[in-house]
């Protein structure tokens, strides 16, 4: 879902990366560079096929052991895995800002979610991996047991480089599976980070491995027969790319794909706390969110109250080196993705539209490339890209509508379908609304956030699959049915 790691995710573009370990012969090398100021951040030397298939045959011989230990000892491990993590907190924030721009004052919040997200994981673990009863039968006993499926791969994107991988690693590893991780190219260094915390936890050998790779080896992987699950975050185009590769191989793919996601602003809103609430959603990580708010419908009674609000906050920004604690909005992740949202911006003026926020009041903006101001617009409709088309940047457009009906219609009007959310103090129209809003998750009165306890999923060209809560372990187990006829006597 997330542009999050766009075309830039290991199966769209030839500067992506799969490495498992300093053994890998070297094919050719990735050499991703900061959106801040365009410098090196690091060299890493790509794995060949035959490297790629070495990391598989390590997770092999890994496998049995690992899914016959017991739960209670994988759970330590992943608490393990936490605390090590937590204490190169100061290196990983760091490199975050580095590596995809985001503020090193925001940097330490991920680490949180990793750590929010997969305790709940280990405590929901027990009961979704449990034997599931039936009905019982005199002179029978049954039940259905799930079982590890074997070796995954995880290919994760740069935008929520630790989030999005730990929403496959963690339950494939509880599950009892071994995991290789390709990340995306533009965050090397967080597979490496994530590999250091494993090993420091003491997982054993082959049961956590990073690999950086190319397009045609990842591709391999997937068509080799070995990989049993697999799980891509990324762009539609990547998601029918890992869908071709994995043909025939009957494997389970969790695919998390585009987003365009909206906001309902209701007549009954509390307009001043909406309007913090949807804005945040709108420009947190310079817009780069897979479940951010792209496009906002506002009832026509509260109209100009929300955009007043809007406006007023999006000037608050402080557009800068994210280095720098008092930056709130740094750099997109590289210059093609600002054209994008420029080019966006651009057509939807030439059409009509407004822009609200003046760009001359951030200075960095002027300097183009991967700076860009944050940005609103007014009369906008659906016939601009700019409302139906992802673009993954701190813009949104602000429509006004008459009716929940109306905000309805607008909302579904997508080929996107992961989160939507609805600003109001009725419950029970937030309720009866979201059952018809064909979406993965309905929000009121908050946006841009993934409960670890709710599935996480989307529909239409969001991808298929689900992440998250008891069901987020369904991919990474196969059921087996036990059907025991006692014996006569």
């Amino acid at each position: 879902m997330q542009r999050c790691g766009l075309i830039d995710n290991g199966l769209c573009d030839a500067g992506a990366s799969f490495i498992a370990s300093d053994r890998v012969l070297m094919a050719s090398e990735i050499r991703p560079r900061s959106p801040i100021d365009d410098a090196e951040i690091c060299v890493r030397p790509l794995a060949d096929r035959s490297a790629a298939e070495a990391a598989l045959e390590t997770a092999e011989r890994a496998w049995p052991a690992w899914r016959a230990t017991p739960l209670a000892d994988r759970i330590a491990r992943i608490e393990a895995f936490l605390a090590a993590l937590r204490a190169d907190e100061a290196r990983v924030v760091r490199e975050l800002a580095l590596q995809i721009g985001r503020p090193v004052r925001y940097g330490a919040g991920e680490l949180g979610g990793v750590e929010e997200r997969a305790r709940a994981m280990c405590a929901q673990a027990p009961a979704a991996l449990a034997d599931l009863g039936v009905p019982e039968r005199s002179g029978f006993t049954r039940f259905v047991r799930r079982f590890p499926v074997g070796p995954v791969l995880v290919m994760a994107p740069w935008n929520y480089p630790y989030l999005t991988a730990i929403n496959a690693i963690v339950p494939a590893l509880l599950a009892g599976n071994p995991v290789l991780l390709k990340h995306s190219s533009q965050t090397p260094l967080v597979a490496e980070r994530l590999q250091d915390a494993f090993d420091a936890a003491g997982l054993p050998e082959g049961v956590f491995q990073h690999i950086h790779a190319d397009h045609e080896v990842s591709a391999g992987l997937l068509a080799s027969g070995r990989v049993r699950a697999a799980v891509f975050t990324g762009s539609v185009e990547g998601g029918a790319a890992v869908e071709r590769a994995a043909a025939g191989r009957f494997i389970p793919l969790g695919l998390e794909l585009g987003g365009k996601d909206p906001a309902y602003v209701r007549e009954d809103a509390d307009v001043a706390a909406t309007a913090e609430g949807v804005l945040d959603g709108v420009f947190f990580n310079s817009g780069q969110s897979c479940c951010g708010i792209e496009r906002i419908y506002v009832h026509r009674s509260c109209f100009a109250a929300f955009v007043e609000a809007a406006v007023a906050i999006a000037e608050r920004h402080v557009l800068g080196d994210p280095l720098d604690a008092a930056t709130t909005l740094g750099p997109m992740v590289r210059a093609s993705a600002a054209d994008l949202v420029r080019d966006q911006i651009d057509a939807a003026c030439a059409a009509g539209a407004r822009t609200l926020v003046d760009p001359s009041g951030f200075a960095r903006a002027a300097e183009g490339g991967p700076w860009m101001a944050p940005q609103l617009l007014v009369d906008v409709d659906h016939s601009m890209a700019l409302m139906t088309e992802e673009n993954f940047g701190p813009v949104a457009g602000i429509m006004a509508v008459d009716s929940d009906e109306e905000a309805l219609s607008l909302m579904n009007d997508s080929r996107y379908g992961l989160t939507a959310s609805i600003w109001t103090k009725d419950r029970e129209a937030a309720e009866h609304l979201g059952e018809r809003i064909d979406t993965g998750t309905v929000f009121m009165n908050r946006c841009d956030y993934l409960d670890p306890w709710l599935v996480w999923t989307g529909t239409k060209d969001t991808g298929r699959g689900a992440s998250l809560s008891v069901l987020g372990f369904d991919t990474f187990t196969r059921p087996r049915s036990f059907h025991f006829r006692h014996a006569p006597g």
